[in-house]
């Protein structure tokens, strides 16, 4: 590595808030961590950033069973990355916090820098 490239990771470093010290606090950011995980829940976030969207929109741009789609929204409902307002019989889903569609982009972009040695890690399962 670089003097310049381990000037800046130390930079970026120093801006990034430490992990949780207990390890509650720890299982709990492994937790959220999880909940984005799914190559679904992904999609889903990414689905209701740019917009509010029917469960049934969800469910097409899913290409799964409504089953399916309503458990992961259900898991991103409970976790607190998407809300939902029901109206009748619709349930209308959209992101509650704009740093989710930023962590995801942020995420994306590290896989685009890394695409490789992510592909390659043998110690993280593939989504079944």
């Amino acid at each position: 590595m670089s003097a310049s490239a381990a000037a800046a990771l130390s930079a970026a470093m120093a801006r990034i808030p430490p992990v949780p010290a207990d390890p509650a606090g720890r299982e709990l950011l492994a937790r959220f961590y999880r909940a984005l995980g799914d190559p679904t829940r992904l999609a889903l976030l990414a689905f209701c950033a740019e917009s509010e969207r029917t469960g049934n929109e969800c469910v097409v741009h899913a290409g799964l069973s409504q089953g399916r789609v309503s458990a992961h929204l259900g898991c991103l409902v409970s976790c607190g990355l998407l809300e939902v307002r029901r109206a009748g019989r619709f349930a209308y889903y959209q992101v509650t916090d704009p740093r989710v569609a930023e962590l995801v982009g942020l995420g994306a972009s590290m896989v685009a820098d890394h695409a490789a040695g992510v592909a390659a890690c043998a110690r993280v399962a593939s989504a079944p």
